[in-house]
């Protein structure tokens, strides 16, 4: 780090703590030419994760679409809200933990099913009825054949 008093290329961090939004690190640093002191925050750069929809289109990632999926398929089931932060920060960190740009939905909705499968057989199904739209009873019955073998 470059001092901004003088260009010396030599300086010292003295002091290193977590800055008030705890997304970033402040680092006190002394310059070893001018002895001038300054402050430098460092933050983890995000490389922005896009999501392919059916259509091709892609957007922004977002958890919160994770998260009221899962929500809306547990209504009024057995399951904590604590239990669904789980399931989606466990999805969440699957995802980026891929090293991809770009992730399908596809992939998104089998981590879902995967994981709704051994919560909750009815949440299970709910969220598969929706995320594989199922057009009539007899695709609804090949679901759940699969799931009770």
């Amino acid at each position: 780090m470059r001092c901004p008093y003088c260009g010396e290329e030599n300086t010292r961090v003295i002091d290193s703590r977590p800055a008030d939004d705890n997304s970033s690190i402040r680092r006190r640093r002394s310059c070893d030419e001018c002895g001038k002191r300054f402050t430098t925050y460092e933050k983890v750069e995000m490389v922005p994760l896009l999501v392919i929809k059916k259509d091709n289109k892609r957007e922004l990632y977002d958890r919160n679409k994770i998260q009221e999926g899962i929500i809306r398929s547990c209504h009024k089931r057995p399951v904590s809200i604590n239990t669904i932060s789980e399931i989606v920060d466990e999805i969440e960190t699957r995802i980026f933990n891929m090293d991809e740009k770009e992730v399908p939905t596809s992939v998104i909705g089998e981590m879902v099913m995967d994981k709704l499968k051994d919560i909750d057989a009815v949440a299970y199904v709910r969220f598969a009825s929706v995320y594989r739209e199922f057009k009539d009873i007899n695709t609804f019955m090949v679901e759940l054949k699969k799931f009770l073998q």
